[in-house]
């Protein structure tokens, strides 16, 4: 996880192990050497040449001496001071800031690593996504597109002709009125209402006869 605070960074720069310190020691390649081995950047090591790139001491080339991780610092031939005592000192030089020109490749397994690194760079330009298209392809593509998804007119459906309802024959009026006739009897026939009787009440004589 990686912190914003200043004090873990720095704390954490300097007591990282030595796996991390030599990622550190990382420095570019020249425009020869990227072309051979394919590799871009590559930890400094002593043996190697390299030129500074920035700082007083800008354009200056030499070999490197020796290499302290402790402090992140090279050293390298002929970039020298002289103290007040009159004794002479090799001048710290921190990696990010060198271009190496050449390359020590007495060790073998230094060799194997840039080869390592050349075929894994391969695999990424391989699997790299095409070239993005320009505004005028876009445009083009989305207009074939819209094209294609827009609806097709479609024509209105026929209106059928409406049938014609055939009229019911009247009948004639002479039986109209023989059935009227005949229903009226039946209408005025209505039930009678049953009406109830009323109770004889019998009035009691004096004695109880």
């Amino acid at each position: 996880m990686r912190t914003t605070k200043p004090s873990k960074q720095r704390k954490a720069l300097f007591q990282a192990p030595d796996h991390r310190r030599h990622k550190l020691f990382a420095a570019p390649l020249s425009s020869n050497l990227r072309g051979t081995h394919g590799v871009k950047t590559f930890p400094v090591r002593s043996g190697d040449t390299v030129r500074i790139m920035r700082g007083d001491h800008e354009g200056f080339e030499g070999k490197i001496t020796r290499v302290d991780p402790a402090k992140y610092r090279v050293y390298m031939e002929g970039l020298t001071r002289e103290k007040v005592d009159g004794t002479t000192i090799f001048l710290p030089i921190h990696p990010s800031k060198v271009m190496i020109t050449n390359l020590n490749l007495d060790d073998k397994w230094r060799k194997e690593i840039l080869e390592r690194k050349k075929g894994a760079r391969k695999k990424v330009k391989a699997e790299e996504k095409p070239e993005r298209k320009t505004t005028k392809e876009v445009v083009a593509i989305e207009e074939e597109a819209i094209a294609e998804k827009a609806p097709i007119e479609e024509k209105a459906p026929e209106k059928k002709p409406k049938r014609e309802r055939k009229k019911a024959a009247k009948k004639p009026a002479v039986e109209v009125k023989e059935k009227e006739a005949e229903e009226a009897p039946k209408k005025e026939k209505t039930k009678a209402k049953k009406t109830r009787t009323k109770r004889k009440t019998v009035k009691k004589t004096e004695g109880g006869t």
